[in-house]
């Protein structure tokens, strides 16, 4: 285990992560932060299909101790929930904020602010939960943040519909990506999230998140400060197509990839008006996914 941190964006002057969110203000003009790439003018103040324009929308922010225990540690995960989401997902189980946009706009100055809060409050990082729409306004206020003293390490916690564009400009600035692959057949997603590029999409943007960050590592607290955590949410009936994910981490990725494989899916939102998503997944389907990610030599599995 590393016993030293420093943050990514530290290692950037001011002026490179101004430059950054510069570019990414001028993408929001024909928006292609995520895997949308809808190209509405969202600067002018149109709203893209994530019903969000020019300014972030916040729902809330708090210490949190419902994640991953290399998240959590001692003093819990700084998580910022943002509103409204870039999928739309049947079975949502934070519908109210991703779908109805529960929350307030914030300006860049105080989103900043609750970013240095969360800091103040003994944080072990800044957990920004479903961000992909509102990458401009999160390197925005990064910049008063860090001039101010920011200095804890940055959670990427998306859905995992990312564009390669943003995740290039989040190159050096993000120390922790924490996406989900939620499934692993574009055709079967379609109906679910309703986008039709999914997996494509979804492996492409977590590549390069590899490629940034590589294998998650721990200080001597067991409290991660860089790499990849991966999600997947064990679907009934193998819907999610868990086995093709695995293989995916383990051949394209690596054997030491970490990856959360969650086995609390229950009917959500309108999952219980369609089958197989109306029940949880049985016994026999989380043991047999779990078998999968032994047999194919995943070494960082958290269940």
């Amino acid at each position: 285990m590393a016993t030293e941190w420093r943050a990514a964006y530290l290692n950037l002057d001011l002026g490179e992560i101004s430059e950054r969110a510069e570019r990414a203000v001028s993408m929001l003009e024909r928006c292609v932060l995520c895997g949308r790439r809808c190209g509405v003018d969202r600067l002018h103040g149109r709203k893209g299909v994530c019903k969000l324009g020019r300014r972030a929308r916040v729902c809330s922010h708090a210490p949190h101790f419902g994640e991953e225990q290399p998240l959590v540690g001692h003093s819990g995960s700084g998580t910022i929930f943002f509103s409204f989401c870039n999928l739309n997902c049947l079975f949502c189980q934070n519908r109210e904020i991703s779908q109805t946009g529960e929350g307030v706009d914030v300006s860049v100055q105080q989103l900043a602010s609750m970013m240095l809060s969360l800091q103040d409050r003994g944080c072990h990082n800044i957990n920004l939960v479903s961000p992909s729409h509102q990458i401009a306004q999160i390197l925005e206020a990064l910049v008063p943040a860090v001039e101010l003293g920011l200095r804890l390490p940055l959670v990427f916690n998306t859905g995992g519909y990312d564009s390669l564009e943003a995740v290039y400009l989040l190159n050096g600035v993000v120390d922790i990506y924490l996406p989900d692959m939620k499934f692993a057949d574009s055709g079967v997603a379609r109906f679910w999230l309703k986008v039709d590029d999914y997996a494509e999409i979804n492996q492409a943007a977590v590549s390069e998140m590899y490629r940034q960050v590589g294998n998650l590592q721990l200080d001597s607290r067991g409290v991660a400060f860089h790499g990849l955590l991966i999600r997947h949410l064990i679907l009934p009936q193998n819907l999610a197509g868990s086995e093709t994910i695995i293989s995916f981490v383990a051949e394209r990725l690596s054997p030491q990839t970490w990856i959360n494989l969650m086995g609390q899916y229950h009917p959500c939102h309108l999952a219980h008006l369609h089958p197989p998503l109306d029940r949880r997944p049985s016994r026999s389907e989380l043991l047999r996914v779990r078998q999968t990610a032994a047999e194919a030599g995943l070494q960082n599995v958290i269940y």
